[in-house]
């Protein structure tokens, strides 16, 4: 049994038969030619990538993350869209390949710059946002939804303090309506869910709740916020060359038709192999076990090949024949050595 699907096609197409996903890993296009489908210059990348992002945020949950792979200046054209669609910014790593990735003399009078040797992977998560009321198709940040849901209470705000037990940290932190909000831990907020039910006013019950039937439950409401699994020593500067050893997948392709190649066993099969040591960097520090990962743009389909190595489920897609083939006989091969 594998716990990997990769479809070839346009990944647009295949969205909505995969499972919800905790975490995207996209590495599409970057704005420099780089195979049939990728503009010439990162201008309109946006656009390139707007019936995606659109799709993902459709089917992502509240605790979806993305990452997102690309140069400093193609992100910088599609981080507007990824806003624009429900997307939070939280850091920028920079993949730093080193000096071993400038290959020959560099021409300071012809190419007048430093020379560059690094991209980036943008982690995003989904803004939090609710219906301000049970069915209402109007949503609201989390923070004026729980403000909201007390008021409807009756009970004035500092009486959330007493539910959680605190001096005023329920109503400095959870009802805050600004930067200083923070998420209520599951705990806390089962304690505001609790106190709210018995003391509020029975006419307006049930208060949080997510279907207007019940209040929301703690396993409901851990599930709003993204997984982070924080890795000690790590930070957003990634050391690690390019690919050039046993790691880069053989078997390169030669071009037979528009779109089509044929694998041959001369040099490396992609221009731009991602290390799966930072592949399983970005899976382990945002899912767990069995959690769904996507990767839209599959290629050779490095971030699904970590995945699968940790545990997960993973759904890809590929438009080009000959690197679904490799992409396939990659994950194979590689599900096979884990037993």
């Amino acid at each position: 049994m594998t716990n990997w699907s990769i479809y070839h096609g346009n990944a647009l197409d295949a969205y909505h038969t995969w499972e919800a996903p905790q975490t995207i890993i996209s590495d599409g296009a970057y704005g420099v030619g780089g195979f049939p489908g990728d503009p010439r210059t990162p201008d309109d990348l946006g656009e390139w990538y707007r019936e995606h992002i659109e799709a993902w945020s459709r089917h992502a949950t509240l605790a979806t993350t993305l990452w997102f792979w690309n140069t400093e200046v193609g992100w910088a054209n599609v981080h507007p869209v990824l806003i624009a669609n429900g997307w939070q910014y939280e850091f920028c790593n920079t993949w730093n390949k080193g000096i071993g990735q400038v290959a020959g003399n560099v021409n300071s009078r012809t190419i007048r710059r430093f020379p560059v040797v690094t991209e980036v992977c943008v982690f995003y998560t989904r803004v939090p946002r609710l219906p301000v009321s049970a069915g209402s198709k109007h949503l609201v940040h989390m923070k004026q939804w729980l403000l909201s849901e007390w008021k409807r209470t009756g009970m004035p705000a500092r009486r959330a303090n007493e539910a959680c037990g605190v001096k005023n940290a329920a109503t400095r932190k959870y009802f805050d309506q600004g930067w200083l909000w923070y998420w209520p831990p599951v705990d806390i907020m089962m304690k505001l869910v609790e106190y709210a039910n018995e003391y509020g006013d029975p006419d307006g019950a049930p208060y949080f709740s997510f279907d207007g039937e019940k209040p929301v439950t703690a396993e409901q409401w851990e599930a709003t916020r993204s997984v982070w699994n924080h890795q000690h020593g790590v930070t957003n500067v990634w050391d690690h060359p390019s690919l050039r050893g046993e790691e880069r997948f053989r078997g390169s392709m030669v071009r037979s038709a528009p779109r089509t190649y044929k694998p041959t066993t001369m040099s490396a099969s992609h221009l731009n192999q991602k290390p799966l040591a930072l592949m399983e960097r970005a899976v382990k520090a945002s899912t767990l076990e069995t959690d769904v990962v996507w990767e839209p743009f599959g290629g050779l389909c490095s971030g699904s090949v970590a995945a699968v190595n940790l545990g997960r489920r993973s759904f890809a897609a590929e438009v080009d024949l000959g690197f679904y083939k490799l992409a396939t006989e990659r994950l194979t091969a590689q599900q096979r050595s884990l037993f």
